[in-house]
């Protein structure tokens, strides 16, 4: 038990000492100016950036702005990608039928498509949710094919020993559960991909965290950009979390979960 207690704080100190250093070292590259001047926020000077940012208005709002596409791109990719992927799977028909077509588009980055999502929905919160979503679901397809084709095949005949036959039946009794871990994990990559696709289409003009930092640095405002670029880190630790907190519920099975 102190042995635990020994590693935790050692941990602990190791990892505030490392971001202690990380602060240091940038605020050494803004006061000896080793990149252009004006260029490198100071970090002393954040917490009075977040304050007037707070102040004015206009930091909750876009923060929620950017949660409705994130939240609706991220549930539409991951629906998708899953159901898509497992049909793929365990259909050799429909496998067969797609193969070329998704060889053809997963190379296709998310922000290419940005042009077609301003031409269809305009610069709104559906052209932003479009474009999430695309980056999701092929996270989430990948993930839900791999993890459905991996199944042991011991588990099939096992089911049907016990009269658990059928496609359907097969498929919630034995394939999802048998696959969960590789779909969910699959699912929590998404959470995070969802981020990083939705601040690039926000840069193009969509309300949220990636608009406002688009304006700050327009101005030269790079202390209100690491604000953001915060909030952007906070929110996704606490999505993460939730996440993670229910990855362990629905596999609280395995032994890496009790």
């Amino acid at each position: 038990m102190d042995r635990l207690k020994s590693f935790n704080i050692r941990k602990i100190g190791l990892g505030l000492l490392g971001l202690v250093l990380f602060i240091g070292l940038w605020k050494a590259s803004h006061s000896f100016e080793w990149f252009r001047r004006g260029t490198m926020p100071d970090p002393f000077l954040v917490p009075s950036a977040m304050r007037d940012e707070i102040a004015s208005g206009r930091f909750f709002p876009a923060i929620g702005s950017s949660l409705i596409h994130y939240f609706w791109g991220l549930g539409l990719g991951t629906f998708l990608g899953i159901i898509v992927g497992a049909g793929a799977a365990t259909t050799r028909f429909l496998d067969e039928l797609h193969v070329y077509l998704a060889r053809i588009l997963r190379p296709i980055p998310p922000l290419a498509w940005v042009v077609f999502a301003i031409a269809w929905f305009q610069v709104s919160h559906a052209g932003a949710a479009f474009v999430i979503a695309i980056g999701v679901f092929w996270v989430n397809y990948f993930a839900t094919y791999s993890g459905v084709r991996n199944v042991d095949p011991r588990y099939y005949e096992l089911a049907k020993a016990f009269g658990r036959d059928g496609y359907l039946n097969r498929t919630f009794k034995v394939t999802f559960p048998a696959a969960a871990p590789g779909v969910l994990s699959g699912a929590r990559t998404g959470v995070g991909q969802a981020w990083m696709t939705l601040i690039a289409a926000e840069l193009l003009g969509v309300p949220g965290m990636g608009q406002e930092m688009n304006s700050a640095a327009g101005v030269g405002a790079y202390e209100a950009v690491v604000v953001y670029m915060l909030a952007i880190s906070a929110v996704y630790a606490v999505s993460d979390m939730i996440f993670a907190a229910i990855e362990n519920w629905i596999l609280r099975w395995r032994p890496s979960s009790q």
